[in-house]
């Protein structure tokens, strides 16, 4: 098959890609940076002039006054340079539903072109879309990531690429995309729990993982037990990063001669990768039900990873708490016992260490999970 990915987040299209290729497909993944992240596209929309240093301040001007990003004019003009590029393929896999500008009105101009000129379009759901976000604001979930919003209105401003979803034109864009593809196909449990209802929604394909990239190593644990916390200021409440900095906190006073705490900051991918190879405990998230992609290659090489742990994902895969992932709770002191618990009984890191590794190994390899999506591309058509 020929089949056009268009978008990326967090790595899950050069994963899926490389699981498409290794089952001799050909693929074609187009999209801008995922932020500051930098993974490799084969057709890159990502702007470079409003990078530059006169036309970057121009651009945070426009952005202080009228909260309009205009690299987006950039975006949108390359994705017309590369027009005949994207043509003519089987498959269509998006990996939002405003897959490339994060704009309704240039985003609908965009799908316009691929729906007419591909044979056939399917949906991902991951990260913030229309059901998602209206989803979680109108349930009765024990949380979410807004729930630091809904506590305090104030954080508003960290949900700003949030809640442009639930517009009246995110609305019409939405409805626009669902009347042009064939399914819906959530990457992770809470997007399962979210399209429950939803007519186009199919069953859970999970997040591919290319394990041979991610080098196991049993966990060595000599004076001091190694804490990973990467922070990345877009989603830092969305996160929990506040939450796991107090109970970094807490344990730092605590243990300081048992525990090692590392912090970064917005890291490239590339470089993100590997600064947390020397850690055994990883802080990644605390108001999922399931794991996101930074979760999962670190549970592949074998950390012990504090992110979305729940029941219901529990129960989907028949595991037992605390055996494969920590189930991170928006709760300071549960994650400082969940912590102090690991630093005085190392042994289980090394238990769990194994136990990720195997988990990621059977549910998530990058080729059985193209597997399921070419089945699942080709039984729709």
């Amino acid at each position: 098959m020929k089949i056009l990915l268009l978008g990326e987040y967090s790595g899950f299209f050069n994963s899926l890609k490389e699981g498409l290729l290794a089952l001799n497909h050909e693929v074609v993944l187009a999209s801008s940076n995922d932020g500051f992240k930098e993974y490799p596209l084969d057709i890159s929309f990502e702007p470079t002039f409003f990078k530059k240093r006169l036309p970057k301040i121009f651009r945070q001007g426009i952005y202080r006054i009228f909260k309009k990003d205009i690299a987006i004019l950039e975006v949108y003009q390359k994705v017309k340079k590369s027009k005949e590029k994207l043509t003519n393929f089987d498959v269509v896999f998006l990996i939002n539903e405003q897959p490339i500008t994060q704009s309704p009105f240039f985003d609908t101009k965009i799908l316009k072109y691929i729906f007419t000129h591909n044979q056939t379009v399917f949906l991902s759901a991951c990260g913030d879309d229309y059901i998602y976000i209206n989803f979680i604001l109108n349930n009765t979930l024990p949380y979410h990531l807004l729930s630091p919003y809904l506590n305090d209105k104030n954080l508003k401003s960290h949900y700003k690429y949030s809640f442009p979803y639930i517009t009246k034109k995110a609305k019409k864009h939405h409805d626009f995309v669902f009347k042009n593809i064939k399914g819906v196909i959530p990457a992770d449990y809470d997007y399962v729990i979210a399209y429950k209802k939803h007519p186009l929604a199919t069953p859970l394909i999970p997040f591919p993982i290319r394990i041979h990239l991610l080098k196991y190593q049993t966990p060595i644990i000599n004076d001091k037990v190694i804490i990973f916390h990467g922070i990345n200021h877009f989603n830092y409440y969305k996160k929990g990063n506040h939450i796991f900095k107090k109970a970094l906190e807490i344990i730092q006073a605590k243990y300081a001669d048992k525990v090692k705490i590392i912090t970064t900051v917005d890291l490239p991918y590339n470089k993100y990768i590997n600064e947390y190879n020397s850690c055994h405990i990883l802080l990644d998230q605390v108001f999922s039900y399931d794991q996101g992609y930074n979760a999962l290659e670190a549970m592949a090489k074998g950390k012990v990873v504090f992110t979305g742990a729940e029941q219901e994902w529990l129960g989907y895969y028949k595991l037992e708490k605390d055996t494969v992932a920590i189930n991170a709770l928006p709760n300071t002191e549960k994650i400082v016992d969940k912590l102090e618990w690991l630093i005085l009984n190392p042994e289980k890191i090394i238990e769990i260490s194994k136990n990720a590794r195997s988990f990621i190994e059977k549910e998530h390899n990058y080729i059985n999970i193209a597997s399921e999506y070419i089945s699942k591309w080709t039984v729709s058509n």
